[in-house]
């Protein structure tokens, strides 16, 4: 007698690394429960869209692919549509409303939950989206099929608040998971072949496990055998410790770049936006970073048009970069997320026309800056872990430097998940190009850091 066919999911990630750190969660649990995950979403029994609401435009775009991917019940009618992670507990039922294509929303601490939410018959879209307190996924592996590089999870959730952010709201208070585990399931991960981490917290170094902190941390996962870089991200600025600065100084795979989110330039409007830091604090940090790590990349977040923003604050935005000179930054215009304190206490008075002006400046000014930092490093000598092909010419092929820039090189003797040292003949502002590599001066699709525009 034949098995009965393994019921199939479709799986689409929208959003930060955690969201992918999640989806890869998901597809272990459902493969453990018998799923079966394929890439073709009209071959699928269950399409789920794991989401973000960071940004209202991230909330629209998936709005869309829904609306779209409903098409597919015309000739499936037994097809099934569900939404996970941060949108769907940000909107919770108003989902339905808004798009009755819709038979399941789960939450962030829902996912022990999925099998059997998906095996039930129940009429009517399935609602899971309790949060958990006690939730951190700790027993579970960080990506099965992670390959080269892992997103490795090490907390949960966040405490800060920013008027802002939603994220407290949809994934509850800062849970760290266990330092014993995680140093475990890195050194699986090692033994599976994986040769990079990076470790995701939403205040990635806020972390604490008892005694052990995140220097703490880094230094036990910096001492595991055959892991050739680690990286982290998000840091909060005002989370550093000195014995941090230590730690990085003394770990070559420790990778010498910080994602450090500053969100303005003015300590009147870090204060609204109840940051934890002020503009000279900031600039401190900054400096003790480059004693430490002369070197270092520097990346940021930056947000225009906060409300009260005025000119004078969007300028101290403008030569804070000029002061800093970042290597790259994720830009964005303000967007009201409902249930923030922003939304209930602070009015959104920056006109769209004027937040879209700023932005473009903002772009700009960074533009030019990362094509004069990424320059410095034509003539000079870095070693490239590589990652594949290139996705423009087959013929070249694709890695990360040490500070996290794209690097494509020849493909002669560069092989995945080996470090290649490789010489830097010219540079754009988001590449750079090995000697041997065949003009133009294009950038690889795949940039160290991409300038968005919301």
């Amino acid at each position: 007698m034949s098995r009965p066919p393994r019921p199939r999911i479709y799986l689409e990630t929208y959003g930060c690394q955690m969201n992918e750190a999640d989806t890869g969660m998901m597809a272990g649990l459902l493969a453990s429960s018998g799923w079966e995950r394929i890439d073709r979403p009209e071959l699928a029994d269950v399409i789920l869209l794991n989401t973000c609401a960071v940004r209202e435009r991230a909330e629209e775009r998936v709005a869309g692919r829904v609306r779209h991917l409903a098409r597919l019940k015309r000739y499936r009618p037994d097809l099934r549509i569900g939404l996970a992670g941060c949108m769907a507990q940000h909107l919770g039922r108003d989902l339905l409303a808004r798009l009755p294509e819709l038979d399941l929303l789960a939450g962030p601490d829902s996912y022990r939950r999925l099998a059997d939410l998906l095996g039930r018959s129940d009429e009517g879209p399935l609602v899971d989206l309790a949060l958990d307190k006690k939730e951190r996924y700790e027993d579970l592996s960080p990506s099965p099929e992670a390959g080269l590089h892992a997103w490795v999870p090490i907390m949960r959730g966040c405490d800060r608040f920013c008027t802002f952010c939603v994220v407290p709201h949809v994934r509850g208070r800062e849970k760290s998971l266990p330092a014993e585990r995680i140093v475990g399931s890195v050194r699986d991960l090692v033994a599976s072949g994986t040769v990079a981490v990076t470790l995701l917290g939403q205040t990635v170094n806020s972390y604490r496990d008892g005694a052990v902190d995140f220097a703490g941390l880094l230094e036990r996962i910096a001492r595991i055998p055959g892991l050739l870089r680690i990286r982290f991200t998000s840091p909060h600025p005002a989370d550093f410790t000195r014995s941090f600065f230590a730690v990085m100084a003394e770990h070559r795979n420790l990778c010498k770049q910080i994602h450090l989110p500053v969100q303005s330039g003015s300590t009147r409007i870090l204060e609204a936006m109840k940051r934890g830091h002020t503009r000279e604090e900031f600039l401190a940090l900054v400096g003790e970073i480059r004693t430490v790590l002369p070197d270092v990349s520097l990346t940021t977040d930056l947000i225009v048009g906060f409300p009260s923003e005025t000119i004078e604050d969007y300028e101290s935005t403008l030569s804070l970069l000029e002061e800093v000179r970042f290597d790259g930054a994720f830009m964005f215009r303000y967007s009201p997320r409902p249930g923030t304190y922003a939304v209930r206490k602070q009015p959104d008075d920056v006109p769209d026309e004027e937040k879209a002006r700023r932005l473009h400046g903002l772009i700009e000014l960074q533009e030019r800056i990362s094509a004069e930092r990424y320059a410095r490093w034509v003539g000079r000598e870095v070693e490239v872990l590589v990652e594949g092909p290139s996705r423009r010419d087959r013929s070249c092929a694709r890695g990360r430097s040490d500070d996290n820039k794209t690097v494509i090189l020849p493909a002669e003797g560069a092989r995945p998940g080996e470090i290649a040292t490789v010489r830097i003949a010219r540079a754009t502002a988001h590449t750079l190009i090995a000697a041997g590599v065949p003009g133009p001066e294009t950038d690889d699709e795949e940039s160290g850091l991409t300038l968005l525009a919301d």
